[in-house]
């Protein structure tokens, strides 16, 4: 049985913040001890909150081109500025809605950057993602690693829209200590037919239940422990989640 174990004895996280400290602690008020295939999913905004990654928009001169997407997308010139700035290719722009190719390679909204639930004096600045979200998530394991001699993996999760469904969903953008992807092409199904396809994003399922718990708006819960998970595969990051643009067949 799957649970999800929600941790809101966080609070606001601010930079320079010891995240690990402040999980461990969470976990602890919740009574629970790391067991073996636990996986704890934590939202990217709390680990850009600690690693800094805030801009002040006041700081930001919107280049030609950020000018020109502002008018079509009619979002803030210094904020598009930033979007580009993160971004390696702009995929599509509408009023309200500029999706770009993030500079890891996801496909998303703004390049993941957010304005919501900032904390105190938020309202003129922006979140960037973390700059290697695998990276984030491997350190903040050896960091549980002091807490703990089996610390539970860690999965750093964000929302994503997705084309052709309306809705957002929570999808794996840093992992560590898990198989991010699971290869399965080569195996058999029930009946002796051999799978050709089958790959199983196993982060973004986990990202996607954990998601239930912590919300999308003022819920207050940055942070999920999953229990009851078994995989056999060897880790990979979340970086293997990428489809590669060669592959991209709707461009």
């Amino acid at each position: 049985m799957i649970e999800l174990h929600p941790l809101s004895a966080i609070g606001e996280v601010v930079p320079g913040d010891d995240l690990a400290r402040l999980l461990a602690h969470a976990l602890s008020a919740a009574d629970l001890v790391p067991q073996r295939n636990d996986v704890l999913m934590v939202t990217q905004k709390i680990v850009s909150k600690a690693e800094g990654r805030f801009v002040e928009l006041a700081s930001v001169t919107p280049s030609p081109k950020a000018i020109e997407l502002a008018a079509i997308t009619r979002k803030d010139a210094r904020f598009v500025e930033l979007v580009l700035a993160e971004s390696t290719a702009v995929v599509r722009t509408a009023p309200e809605v500029l999706i770009t190719r993030h500079r890891s390679g996801h496909v998303m909204a703004n390049a993941g950057i957010d304005r919501s639930n900032m904390g105190p004096g938020g309202q003129d600045r922006a979140l960037l993602l973390p700059l290697d979200a695998d990276a984030s998530a491997q350190r903040l394991r050896t960091a549980l690693g002091e807490y703990w001699p089996q610390p539970p993996a860690v999965l750093i999760c964000d929302s994503f829209g997705r084309p052709w469904r309306l809705g957002v969903v929570n999808v794996a953008i840093g992992a560590s200590g898990l198989p991010a992807l699971i290869d399965r092409r080569g195996e058999a199904d029930r009946n002796g037919r051999k799978l050709e396809v089958t790959q199983v994003a196993l982060g973004d399922m986990i990202a996607a239940a954990g998601g239930l718990v912590t919300g999308e708006g003022a819920e207050g819960v940055p942070a999920v422990l999953v229990r009851g998970l078994r995989w056999e595969a060897d880790d990979c990051p979340a970086a293997a989640l990428v489809r590669p643009p060669a592959e991209d067949l709707f461009r």
